[in-house]
């Protein structure tokens, strides 16, 4: 643990207005979007071109397939230099960290995506590497949440591998040919305190922040503890898989989790020869499995696994009894008197409330059932008692205690909760409506299993809330949700136009029946996709693009025509 010392430099930034360096690159980057409609017919002044943001919703390993195969057909009608912006939520943000690990991906999108894909349908990441990957997080990082553990075991599952790094070395000084990126997610105390404006957090290259409100930390600095709006103490900067647990947490399921964590526990904690055989890799993990008595391991390890079995038999409402009785046996002789009298107490009626505070009970007992505490048991024991009290996206609050009234709402607390946004509303118009990015098109991506149009009314309620500038969804739209169209656009006054594209719809689909079937054989909750699977989706995304390229000229055309009114 550092001392609290001030970092000189580094301090929050209350104000609207954009930060130096995305003007920079957006105003860069309108010189290439000038040339592109040039070479579409489309005459217009520098001061004319248009700020278009693309939208990818969330839906996951459907969204990041899908907002791949649109931007690489969006390369192929050579539309990609118009789009200054690349907004993603959930699991379309999957797919923009594994585009901007390629400098200016923009420009060679063929070989980007065929590598993406192999990758996507490579072999899973290792046991081992998945458990020193959380291993590490959880001895670095002051914050050790449920997002850290979603990361490390499913989400490199679906991305096929472990990207460790920093969010700022990946996409700052490489990409001045590419789209701005913004991620998106949610403060969930804001949410459930309702209060919209401090709902969204943005996370850019250079700043990340309450979009809405307008108060932003540089992105390195994420994560680190901050008091009065300078940094106090330094931690790691969030690497790309935190970033991608972050974005795609809305899937976490409970049940998952503590199966995972079973097969951990009874690979790491079974016989020696079965640990070496299913984890031979680099020497320092061996040794630090090696390190153990092969009776210490067995003791700790069911009991350790007992309790993970408990909560999931809870959480199933199935009869935990029998290993209740077991655990209880397996701590007798190691607890005072008084301590063992309370545990038997909390034992007594097991339901997902009492489990919880059994679960926590018995994991602050460690020091009882594991004198020597090491790493191994312990990060098992903090993932088990996370899963119980089911936190998640812990994060020191970079606003704690300023005084200014802006973040008046959000300054209290030491920490904040932070997970998927499309909790909220599953596409990240939030942060592109900022007054100050001056977006004149949005070009909306809907991803969404079911409602294509939930996402538009959404932000469209919470917009006229928050008196923000944002086109109505007309009645007559909401009651094709069933069988959608492939292209609509809305249009407000003093509002960005609006193109929504839903995944699924009429043109590439020909009947609802087909529609349907896609439907449920792309559902949200499913493990990774083979390649003939990748392969149909890819075909129905990219015609969205190349059936509408004239439509999408022509929109681009009338939002000029507006500008230079």
């Amino acid at each position: 643990m550092s001392e609290e010392i001030p970092s000189e430099g580094v301090k929050v930034r209350i104000s609207h207005s954009l930060n130096e360096a995305e003007i920079n690159h957006v105003t860069n980057r309108r010189q290439s979007t000038l040339e592109c409609l040039t070479r579409h017919g489309i005459q217009c002044s520098l001061d004319q071109v248009p700020n278009i943001a693309l939208l990818g919703s969330g839906g996951s390993e459907r969204a990041m397939v899908s907002l791949l195969e649109s931007l690489y057909a969006l390369a192929q009608t050579d539309l990609m230099d118009c789009m200054m912006y690349l907004a993603g939520i959930s699991g379309s943000t999957w797919c923009m960290a594994s585009l901007y690990k390629e400098p200016n991906w923009s420009k060679k999108l063929e070989v980007v995506k065929d590598d993406i894909i192999q990758k996507l349908v490579g072999p899973d990441v290792s046991l081992m590497d998945k458990y020193v990957a959380l291993k590490e997080y959880y001895r670095e990082k002051d914050n050790f949440s449920l997002t850290e553990v979603w990361a490390v075991l499913f989400i490199s599952k679906m991305v096929k591998e472990i990207d460790e790094s920093t969010f700022t070395s990946r996409h700052r000084s490489q990409h001045s040919k590419d789209p701005y990126p913004i991620y998106t997610v949610i403060d969930l105390q804001s949410k459930d305190d309702k209060l919209d404006a401090d709902t969204f957090l943005e996370i850019t290259p250079h700043e990340t922040g309450v979009s809405i409100t307008g108060a932003f930390v540089d992105s390195s600095s994420f994560g680190s503890q901050f008091k009065q709006g300078v940094k106090i103490k330094e931690q790691p900067e969030m690497d790309m898989l935190f970033l991608q647990g972050l974005c795609g947490s809305s899937l976490a399921d409970p049940v998952k989790i503590l199966e995972e964590l079973i097969y951990i526990i009874k690979h790491l904690f079974g016989s020696e020869s079965e640990m070496m055989a299913d984890l031979s890799s680099s020497e320092t993990k061996q040794t630090d499995i090696q390190s153990f008595s092969a009776r210490h391991l067995d003791r700790a390890g069911k009991l350790l696994l007992t309790l993970v079995q408990v909560n999931l038999l809870v959480l199933k409402n199935e009869d935990p009894s029998s290993q209740v009785k077991t655990l209880n046996d397996l701590l007798r002789g190691k607890l005072d008197e008084d301590k063992y009298k309370k545990l038997l107490t909390k034992s007594k009626e097991m339901n997902k409330k009492t489990v919880k505070e059994y679960t926590v009970y018995v994991c602050n007992l460690q020091s009882y059932w594991d004198p020597t505490c090491n790493g191994i048991w312990s990060v098992i024991v903090k993932c088990t008692e996370l899963v119980a009290c089911w936190v998640w996206g812990t994060t020191y609050n970079f606003l704690h205690k300023m005084t200014e009234k802006e973040v008046s709402r959000i300054c209290k607390h030491e920490l904040r909760h932070y997970a998927d946004g499309g909790i909220v509303i599953n596409s990240p118009f939030l942060p592109v409506l900022r007054k100050e990015r001056h977006i004149d098109l949005i070009i909306s991506h809907d991803f969404n299993e079911d409602d294509p149009f939930e996402s538009l009314t959404k932000t469209a309620e919470i917009c006229k809330k928050l008196h923000i500038d944002f086109p109505e969804v007309p009645e007559e739209i909401k009651k094709e949700k069933d069988f959608p169209r492939d292209f609509y656009v809305l249009e407000g006054c003093n509002a960005p136009t609006v193109i929504h594209i839903p995944l699924f719809n009429r043109a590439n689909c020909g009947s609802k029946a087909e529609m349907e079937r896609l439907k449920r054989k792309y559902s949200t909750i499913q493990g990774p996709y083979s390649i003939e699977k990748i392969d149909e989706l890819l075909e129905k995304a990219g015609l969205n693009i190349t059936n509408n390229k004239e439509n999408l000229l022509t929109v681009i055309l009338n939002v000029i025509k507006h500008k230079k009114l």
